[in-house]
């Protein structure tokens, strides 16, 4: 049986007619203690779900912000077992908020499969997304996570047909992350209207919760979008304001924090 916490979150917002706050955040960006501090911290701003990009060294589906968020990840002594050692703490005080671990297939190799899901089952890890897997190359990784409780992530875009679609969803669960871009994270979005054809046709073949992630950056594109997707993934406009506390040495957690707020605000007016 899968993991629960995504499954319970999805349910009760749709019976109060909301859609889900998906925030990401790098592991270790800019050091462990600050990322920690944000997690705990991120469900009383408002995040439903919480995403956990999992530092690597060469992300290349990210934009630049997010690129340089993984190298100040790296350079403060991120890693793949210091990610789940963050959920792990973090789940010291929550045991309901859902986590997605957000990433490369790479480092999980190095660690191997079965030690990895393994591992973060234990640490309270929900979900996993890996964005370099497409279905037909994720046999080994499918049979692994079909004896585990944690959820397949899977991705669409703009450009995925219905065939495509379909063989998608066969092996999705948790929910559908649609990418609204057809480049990099932090690209200019799609027009709103295809998307919002896209998921009236993914509602037709599917109850899978359907969330856009990739180029939302205002609390404009979040609103509008929140009015008909299950939810809104916002990523780089985040990482944006660690960069800008580092530059001006201002306070990081306060910064990333009212701007959490603002995001929940726009998605949930």
């Amino acid at each position: 049986m899968k993991n629960r916490r995504i499954n319970i979150c999805f349910s009760k917002l749709q019976k109060e007619k909301k859609s889900a706050f998906i925030a990401f955040l790098t592991a270790g960006d800019p050091n462990f203690s600050i990322s920690l501090k944000l997690l705990k911290a991120m469900p009383k701003a408002g995040v439903d779900i919480i995403e956990i990009g999992m530092p690597f060294s060469d992300p290349m589906a990210d934009g630049p912000v997010i690129q340089r968020s993984y190298i100040r990840a790296l350079k403060s002594g991120g890693s793949l077992v210091k990610t789940l050692n963050l959920v792990k703490k973090f789940r010291l005080n929550n045991n309901y908020t859902p986590v997605v671990l957000m990433g490369y297939y790479n480092p999980i190799l190095q660690m191997g499969l079965r030690k990895f899901i393994n591992q973060a089952r234990i640490a309270g890890v929900d979900g996993l997304l890996i964005v370099d897997l497409p279905p037909e190359a994720s046999h080994e990784l499918a049979l692994e996570l079909n004896k585990s409780p944690l959820d397949m992530i899977r991705l669409a875009s703009p450009t995925t047909n219905v065939d495509r679609m379909k063989s998608i969803l066969k092996s999705s669960s948790g929910f559908l992350y649609y990418v609204s871009i057809t480049g990099i994270t932090g690209s200019k979005i799609n027009k709103l209207l295809n998307i919002k054809k896209s998921y009236m046709n993914l509602k037709r073949v599917s109850n899978i919760p359907f969330v856009v992630g990739f180029g939302i950056n205002t609390f404009k594109k979040a609103r509008e979008i929140a009015r008909y997707a299950d939810g809104v993934v916002v990523g780089s406009d985040l990482i944006k304001e660690i960069e800008k506390g580092i530059e001006n040495k201002s306070n990081i957690f306060n910064n990333v924090i009212n701007l959490l707020k603002k995001y929940s605000k726009a998605i949930n007016k």
